[in-house]
């Protein structure tokens, strides 16, 4: 184990299985593991802040050495005020390393000692990002498999204003189900 503090930066709108693949194959490396959310006011995200946040720490609540973060500005500033001495970066495809190659060489211009890991996610996530799940939620399409699936019935509700409500006259029927199925019960044994 790496001793030291590495950050995983990223927007995790919303979180994949890919981004939890690296988390717990990162928490294994690192003595602590920083999973840090950009507050980006120039994008409009699907979640909130709140919301990435409750998920991811619902994600990582049996990983000891890993905590939830959020941060605005140059990533380099977060870093150095946590006293980081690693980044945790995802590469999927060849367009990721091209992007990440030159961010990491900007974050070596700007802090010299903060270095840079790529790792690959597992074969069956190399294909998933935030970006593809939004597409095919909204779409309509099933994003199970793609996701954890607390987050998958977090985009239900997003998506779907309807399912909350359904899920709540559900509830309502099975219990008074439950209800009719004890009244006879007790009808019968008296």
């Amino acid at each position: 184990m790496h001793k030291g503090l590495a950050i995983y930066p990223g927007s995790f709108d919303p979180p994949t299985n890919g981004h939890l693949d690296l988390i717990e194959r990162g928490a294994k490396i690192f003595e602590e593991l920083v999973v840090a959310i950009l507050r980006n006011s120039e994008k409009s995200p699907m979640f909130s802040v709140a919301e990435r946040l409750e998920m991811l720490r619902e994600l990582t609540a049996s990983l000891s050495n890993v905590r939830i973060d959020t941060f605005d500005g140059l990533m380099v500033e977060y870093a150095k005020s946590l006293q980081a001495t690693c980044i945790l970066r995802g590469i999927r495809a060849i367009s990721d390393y091209e992007y990440e190659l030159q961010m990491a060489l900007m974050n070596r211009k700007l802090e010299p000692t903060l270095e840079t890991v790529f790792m690959m996610p597992a074969d069956k996530y190399s294909y998933v990002s935030s970006r593809l799940v939004r597409e095919v939620a909204q779409a309509g399409g099933p994003v199970k498999g793609l996701v954890p699936e607390v987050v998958e019935q977090r985009l239900l509700e997003k998506l779907d204003p309807a399912y909350k409500l359904r899920d709540a006259r559900m509830i309502e029927v099975l219990d008074r189900r439950e209800l009719d199925r004890r009244e006879k019960k007790r009808k019968k044994k008296a």
